[in-house]
């Protein structure tokens, strides 16, 4: 299977943005459910991926937890080395247990790939130009 990198790098792209914004743009991501607001921009950001890439389920899905699984892993590099700088140990415990759980965030970015795969109804056909 050949790897869409465009497809992957727009996930990534969506998935970077939104992994850093979430607690600020998502309601209730704050403080009661910050699992909400990762998982939606997994979602988001693996539909993205999905989208452009277009090729089949599998590849959908797979497309898009790559762009998760890369978006989170520097998501969680710079939230490690903010939380360091500010709680010091603590903040490098938490940060290192948060990466320890990233490949997680892959399950909603192929849920998200696959989604995205479907929205983007083409699946393989060249769009022809209009008759008219």
């Amino acid at each position: 299977m050949d790897i869409n990198w465009r497809a992957v790098l727009y996930g990534f792209a969506t998935n970077i943005v939104l992994g850093l914004l979430s607690g600020f743009v998502i309601p209730f991501t704050d403080v009661a459910l910050p699992v909400v607001g990762a998982g939606l921009a997994g979602l988001i950001a693996g539909g993205v991926a999905g989208y452009y890439n277009n090729r089949s389920t599998m590849s959908d899905a797979t497309h898009g937890a790559l762009a998760v699984v890369i978006g989170a892993l520097i998501v969680g590099v710079i939230l490690t080395v903010l939380g360091t700088l500010v709680a010091g140990i603590f903040g490098l415990g938490a940060g290192l247990g948060l990466l320890v759980l990233i490949f997680v965030a892959g399950i909603p970015g192929a849920v998200g790939g696959i989604i995205g795969g479907y929205i983007n109804s083409g699946r393989g056909e060249a769009a022809g130009r209009p008759a008219a």
